[in-house]
Order: C-alpha cells, then structure tokens, then sequence
C-alpha cells in the first residue's frame, strides 16, 4: 500500500444523488470488509458543490482504524463488500451523512464525496 498516494477527487457532472453512489476505483485483492467489521483506512473528503476539501487521513500523515457500526450511514453502507488494498468512491447525500441542513453538524444538508483505500480489517 505504500505505493498509493493522496487520492484526487474530481469534480462529479450533474446534480447530487438522492441515493448513496458506490464506485470501485480500484479493486483489491485482500481481505473483504464486512458489515460491522473494524477497518483500517486513508480517506478524503469533499463538499459535492463545491469541491472543498473537508477531511483527510492523508492530509493528518496517518490512517485511522475504527469499528464500521460507529460511523455515518453511508459508510456503514458503502465500505462493506470492499477488499484490503481497493480505493472505492462515496458519494453521500445527506441522509447517509450528517443528516439534513440544521441538524447541528457543519456538515448536515451536504451531499459529500469520499474516497477510501481500505488498509486492513479486523
């Protein structure tokens, strides 16, 4: 995995999905998440409107590890079925994110896009 690098998110043509859009930019050959698993992963996040970064483990110089059932919806949704060493997208419209405008979190009301290299699985 060393090989990889910061992942580029372009820019997605069209209006925001209404539904979670999961794409396989790359498939790995380890071992397969599945639903409630532990996952070990690099990501970045971007603001579907605007292209603006929000996260990144890259960007923090370290993966982070965590127990899928712990997280929003669409990666609760859209991570499971990915194998270790695959990058897949997640674009994630408010109901599988944070939730609709005002819900208290920065982020609630935005469609956001991800993408993931799944490190490892627990």
């Amino acid at each position: 995995m060393a090989d990889k690098t910061k992942p580029e998110i372009d820019f997605i043509e069209g209006g925001a999905p209404s539904e979670l859009v999961i794409t396989d930019l790359e498939i790995g050959g380890g071992e397969e998440a599945n639903p409630g698993a532990s996952v070990d992963v690099h990501y970045v996040g971007v603001d579907f409107e605007t292209g603006e970064e929000f996260d990144s483990s890259w960007s923090r110089g370290e993966s982070i590890r965590f127990p899928l059932n712990g997280l929003i919806r669409g990666w609760q949704e859209g991570i499971p079925g990915m194998k270790v060493g695959g990058r897949r997208r997640l674009v994630t419209p408010p109901a599988y994110a944070y939730g609709p405008a005002g819900g208290g979190h920065r982020l609630s009301g935005r469609t956001l896009v991800f993408v993931i290299d799944l490190l490892g699985v627990e």
